[in-house]
């Protein structure tokens, strides 16, 4: 279905419309907002069915992660809009008297292209659409062709709520997504890997279209438990992370350093919560998300047998239902190639490292690309702000797993190789508009300090005033 010839004509006809210049208005924005929520509600059902086919996930995970997480972003912004919106007001200051006014108006890109995954298929897709709509563009959707069913749900949602030509969605593989990229589009906003991240930047380049990029990290995001930190309470947390979406999460731990002081009694913790959390046979519990396909399966399968010697926990997978056990690999050095890279399946390896050498552990993996997300468990507070305020990760938890993605009001973002540009709520409002600054002029009581002549006596004094204005 989607060519280039139909992908040109839906950029157009986007383009046609933003021009007509309806989303501009504020209250308009609002509108359809409020009719994407009750499109998602009424579209519930649909969507927690194809998350189940897509990925395994119960209605409970799929609520949790993806549908409840929409309306909440939906609402977010409905409440924040007019304030976001409004354009601010400054003093242009002494030396460009008498036009004292400057305005800077937040302006729509104009027809963006939003280019999602397929483990979130549906909070990745419609939270970012949120923010476009928020800031005023049209939208191009290009979906994952792993998340089939999703997609098809997707498809239904927005052709029930919107316009073609005001947000379509678009679907296909890597073909349709270079096609898109191929498109001159006003703003890309790309989640995903770095390596296809490199690719959409390099595609933006020739048009020189600015980018948002959420990304997993090249080599993963760390989890630290130090010896003081409780345990049980770590190990609670870090397993329901790492089952959660069978490990196909852009912000899970990809490996975990754990004090060699308390990592037998660590790995024993995580364990039982294993146990706890999905039963002794998670390959035949119904509520176990599976991997998206059978090249995930494969990959998590056979990275396992590269550790087969060092498998404390789990390393069994069933390739007809595509499930893999939540599989803990330990001890593992910190240059092995399962630490340098990004997993996004359930295996867990576990570094060791001396407890008072923990700031050398930080020069390793500050030496390595930025992650998406740094995890710490400790009791002492002052060392954890301090490593979170010194290291360059995208965003993170003390004591706590992921729920920093839930607070309102605060970006979810991207650094280095794990991305660039941010969104959620207001940040979301501001990567998808550009601040036009506008000085409003005055006829009268202009000043000539600005014009020739500048030597001489009346130059002198120009510059005396100057000085004395631009200090």
């Amino acid at each position: 279905m989607w060519n280039d010839a139909a992908i040109h004509e839906a950029v157009e006809k986007q383009r046609s419309f933003f021009r007509s210049g309806r989303t501009l208005d504020i209250a308009w924005r609002k509108e359809q907002l409020r009719r994407l929520k009750i499109a998602v509600q009424a579209h519930e059902k649909e969507l927690m069915k194809a998350l189940h086919d897509d990925l395994g996930r119960s209605e409970t995970e799929a609520y949790l992660t993806d549908i409840g997480a929409l309306i909440s972003e939906i609402n977010e912004t409905i409440d924040g809009l007019s304030k976001w919106a409004k354009p601010e007001n400054h003093f242009s200051g002494a030396a460009c008297f008498p036009s004292i006014l400057t305005k800077v108006y937040k302006m729509p890109y104009g027809v963006a292209l939003i280019i999602s995954p397929f483990n979130f298929p549906v909070l990745l897709s419609l939270g970012v659409l949120v923010a476009a709509i928020a800031g005023g563009n049209t939208a191009v959707i290009k979906v994952s062709s792993k998340s089939v069913h999703c997609t098809k749900a997707m498809i239904n949602l927005i052709n029930s709520a919107f316009p073609k030509e005001y947000v379509c969605v678009v679907d296909g593989g890597h073909d349709v997504a270079d096609l898109c990229l191929s498109e001159r589009f006003d703003k890309i906003f790309y989640t995903g890997s770095p390596n296809v991240g490199k690719h959409v930047m390099e595609m933006a380049a020739k048009n020189l279209t600015p980018v948002a990029l959420e990304l997993g990290g090249e080599n993963g995001n760390w989890c630290i438990v130090r010896r003081d930190a409780d345990l049980f309470d770590a190990a609670r947390k870090i397993a329901f992370f790492k089952l959660l979406n069978s490990g196909q999460i852009c912000i899970n731990i990809n490996q975990i350093a754990v004090a060699e002081e308390i990592a037998e009694q660590f790995i024993m913790c995580l364990e039982e919560e294993f146990i706890r959390q999905i039963g002794e046979d998670p390959l035949n519990n119904e509520e176990y998300p599976h991997l998206i396909d059978r090249a995930a399966y494969e990959k998590c399968e056979k990275e396992a047998a590269l550790y087969q010697d060092r498998i404390m926990f789990g390393g069994n997978g069933d390739p007809e239902t595509l499930r893999f056990e939540p599989t803990i690999i330990a001890p593992v050095e910190l240059d092995e190639p399962i630490v340098n890279h990004e997993l996004f399946n359930p295996l867990l390896p576990v570094v060791t490292f001396r407890d008072q050498d923990v700031d050398e552990l930080l020069d390793v993996i500050s030496e390595r690309e930025h992650g998406l997300a740094l995890y710490l468990f400790t009791k002492d507070m002052k060392w954890a702000l301090k490593t979170m305020s010194s290291q360059q990760y995208g965003g993170g938890c003390i004591n706590e797993v992921c729920v920093h993605l839930m607070v309102k009001g605060v970006p979810f973002n991207g650094t280095g190789h794990s991305g660039m540009g941010a969104y959620h709520g207001k940040w979301g409002f501001d990567e998808f508009t550009h601040p036009s600054t506008v000085l409003i002029g005055s006829n009268r009581f202009n000043l000539s300090l600005r014009e020739h002549p500048y030597s001489g006596k009346e130059g002198a004094l120009k510059l005396k005033l100057l000085k004395l204005f631009e200090r």
